[in-house]
C-alpha cells in the first residue's frame, strides 16, 4: 500500500506530505484547489509524462517521493527481478525534475522511467480523469480481457508474436521477389554491379581507421618534420653545442679523470649509458624523418584509398562492416533471383507453414480469450449490479478478422443492456458518461482482484452520477477497500461520507503566490466538509445535521 506521499515545488504545490491509511482514503476540496495535481504528482513519480509547467514558479526543481509497504512476496520477487534493491519490504520511489530532465530512484538506486513504470504496474492502478471514455473504443475491450486472462495467454501470445514476425518477413519477401522477367533481369544486373564494386575494393575490417590515422599524420608532415628537425639539431652529436655534443665532451673528460680516481668510473658508466640512449634516439629520429620526407607517394596512395572507401560508404553503409554486410545481403538476393523458381517455391512453402502455425496459435488464443471472457463478464455483471445496474446484461462479443495480426485474429466489443427486454448493443452506442464511469469502476474492481494490485486510485470516478447511484458507487468503493487500499477524489458527499480517512485539499493565496495544501480531517471536520459539499456557500444547522446523519449511515453500511 501507499504509505506516504511527499511533494515539493510541483505546479502550485509548495510542499505537502500525506500519510495515507488502509481501506478508503477520500480527497475532497473546492474546484481548482489542486486535487488532480495531487494525483498527477503520483502519476509523474511512477514514470508519467513531465510537462514544462510542472516545476513551481521560482523553484529550480520539482520532487515527488512515494513510500510503499509491500507484503505480497510475488510482487517483491517481481520487483527484485528488475534489479531493484529491497529494504524491509518497503519501496521508496522518488523523481526529481530539473530543466526538462528527471532523475528517477528506487530505494536510492537510479533507474530508468521504463523500470519505474514496470514497478508501478505491480503496485498501483490509477484511474485518471476521462479514462472511462476509453471504453468507447472497442480496441480497449480486447486489452481488458487479455489483462484478465494474462496468466493463461502470455505463453501463447509470445509464440504468436514470434511466428507472426516470421510470417510477415516471408510474405514481404515473396511480394518483393514476385516481379516480371524484365525487371528481374535489371535487378540482377544492378546487384552484380554493386557486388563487383564492393568485392573489387577488397575492403578489410578496420582499415579505414588505420588509414585515417596515417592520413592525418602525413597531412601534417611539414609541421612534424620541422618540429622533429629542430629537436634532432638540439640532440645530434654532430652539432656544436647540442646535447649530443655536450654529452660526448663529458665522456672524454670523465675518461681522463678515471686514471686519477677509480670511483669516478660510476659517473663515467652513467654518462656512457646516456650517450648510448641519445645516439639511439638520434638514429631512430633520423630514420623517421627520412621516411617522412619520402612519404609523398604513400600519402597519395592513402588519399586515393580513403576516397574509394568513403565513396562506398556513401552508397552502401556508414562503416566497412555495414558495406560488407550489404554485399552479403546483395549476394544472397542475387542468388535468389538467379534461382528464381526454386526460391519462390521455397518461400511459398515457408509461408504456408507459418500460416498454419499462425492459424493454430490464433485459434488457441481465441479459445482461451472466449473462455476467460465468460468469467470476466459474469464477474462484471455482479459488480454492475452492486453499482445500481439492476437488470443488466453484459457480454463480450467476438468477431474474427479476415487477416492475421501479432495479437491474433480476434476483434471484440463489450455489449450491454441496462433495461429488461432490451437487446444487447455496443457499449459505445448506448452508455452515458455516468454509466461508463460505473462500468470502468466495475472493470477496475474485477481486474484488481485478478492482478492482486494493492492500491487503486480514482480521480473523479463519480462523474455523471448522483442520488441512489452515487450511494451505490460509494458502497462499491468501500467494498473494494476491504481488500485494497483505495484513494479517491470525489465531489459527492455520498462517497466522501464513506471515508476511512478523509483529506481536504485547500488552496490559499497572498495575492502574489498560490499554494495548495492537504490535511487529514478529524470526525468533526469531516462532517463540516460534507456539509460544505451538500450546502454550498450557506451551511445551516440542518445541513450539518444531514451531513452527520450521512456519516452515521455510512458507518452502518461499512459494517456489512
Amino acid at each position: 500500500m501507499l504509505l506516504n506521499l511527499h511533494v515539493k515545488n510541483f505546479a502550485i504545490i509548495d510542499e505537502v506530505e500525506v500519510y495515507f491509511k488502509d481501506n478508503l482514503n477520500i480527497l475532497t476540496g473546492e474546484t481548482g484547489a489542486g486535487k488532480s495535481i495531487i494525483i498527477g504528482s503520483i502519476n509523474v513519480a511512477l514514470g508519467g509524462k513531465v510537462t514544462k509547467d510542472i516545476i513551481r514558479k521560482g523553484a529550480d526543481y520539482a520532487l515527488v517521493e512515494l513510500l510503499f509497504q509491500v507484503e505480497d512476496k510475488d510482487v517483491l520477487t517481481a520487483i527484485g527481478e528488475l534489479d531493484v534493491p529491497l529494504e524491509d519490504d518497503q519501496i521508496i520511489i522518488s523523481r526529481k525534475i530539473m530543466n526538462g530532465k528527471s532523475i528517477c530512484k528506487v530505494n536510492g538506486e537510479t533507474v530508468t522511467t521504463n523500470v519505474l513504470k514496470s514497478i508501478a504496474s505491480l503496485l498501483i492502478d490509477i484511474h485518471g480523469q476521462h479514462e472511462h471514455q476509453s471504453l468507447l473504443y472497442k480496441e480497449k475491450h480486447l486489452e481488458i480481457v487479455d489483462r484478465y486472462a494474462k496468466d493463461y495467454i502470455s505463453d501463447t501470445k509470445q509464440k504468436l508474436e514470434a511466428v507472426y514476425k516470421d510470417y510477415i518477413e516471408v510474405k514481404n519477401k515473396l511480394n518483393e521477389l514476385k516481379i516480371d522477367d524484365d525487371k528481374r533481369l535489371r535487378e540482377i544486373s544492378f546487384l552484380e554491379y554493386e557486388i563487383n564494386e564492393i568485392r573489387n575494393a577488397a575492403l578489410k575490417s578496420g582499415e579505414d581507421e588505420v588509414l585515417g590515422a596515417e592520413y592525418r599524420r602525413l597531412s601534417n608532415a611539414k609541421a612534424i618534420s620541422e618540429g622533429l628537425g629542430n629537436i634532432h639539431g638540439l640532440m645530434s652529436n654532430q652539432e656544436s653545442g647540442s646535447a649530443g655534443d655536450q654529452i660526448g665532451r663529458s665522456v672524454k673528460s670523465l675518461t681522463k679523470l678515471v686514471d686519477y680516481d677509480s670511483s669516478i668510473t660510476n659517473f663515467l658508466n652513467q654518462i656512457v649509458d646516456i650517450e648510448s640512449l641519445v645516439n639511439d634516439f638520434n638514429r631512430e629520429l633520423s630514420e623517421y624523418l627520412s621516411d617522412l620526407n619520402n612519404s609523398e607517394e604513400d600519402f597519395n596512395s592513402i588519399e586515393q584509398r580513403l576516397d574509394l572507401i568513403n565513396h562506398l560508404k556513401s552508397k552502401y553503409g556508414n562503416s566497412i562492416a555495414e558495406i560488407l554486410k550489404y554485399c552479403e545481403e546483395s549476394e544472397k538476393k542475387l542468388e535468389e533471383y538467379n534461382n528464381y523458381e526454386d526460391t519462390i517455391l521455397l518461400l511459398t512453402q515457408q509461408q504456408k507453414k507459418s500460416e498454419e502455425q499462425l492459424n493454430q496459435l490464433c485459434e488457441e488464443l481465441s479459445v482461451i480469450r472466449q473462455e476467460k471472457a465468460k468469467e470476466l463478464t459474469h464477474k462484471m455483471k455482479e459488480a454492475l449490479v452492486d453499482l445500481n445496474f439492476l437488470d443488466v446484461k453484459f457480454e463480450l462479443v467476438f468477431r474474427r478478422l479476415d487477416y492475421y495480426t501479432d495479437n491474433g485474429f480476434d476483434e471484440s466489443e463489450f455489449e450491454i443492456s441496462t433495461n429488461p427486454g432490451e437487446e444487447l448493443k455496443p457499449l459505445a452506442k448506448i452508455a452515458s458518461g455516468g454509466e461508463l464511469s460505473r462500468i470502468m469502476l466495475a472493470i477496475k474492481s474485477v481486474l484488481a482482484d485478478k492482478d492482486e494490485i494493492d492500491t487503486l486510485i480514482f480521480d473523479e470516478i463519480d462523474v455523471g452520477i448522483s442520488g441512489r447511484t452515487a450511494q451505490k458507487v460509494s458502497e462499491k468503493l468501500s467494498m473494494i477497500s476491504k481488500n485494497h487500499q483505495v484513494i479517491c477524489i470525489t465531489h459527492l458527499a455520498q462517497i466522501a461520507a464513506m471515508a476511512d480517512a478523509h483529506f481536504i485539499i485547500e488552496k490559499t493565496t497572498d495575492g502574489i503566490t498560490t499554494k495548495t495544501s492537504i490535511r487529514n480531517l478529524n470526525e468533526t471536520e469531516s462532517i463540516e466538509e460534507l456539509a460544505r459539499i451538500l450546502g454550498g456557500a450557506v451551511i445551516t444547522d440542518t445541513v450539518i445535521d444531514n451531513a452527520r446523519e450521512m456519516k452515521e449511515l455510512a458507518k452502518g453500511t461499512k459494517k456489512f
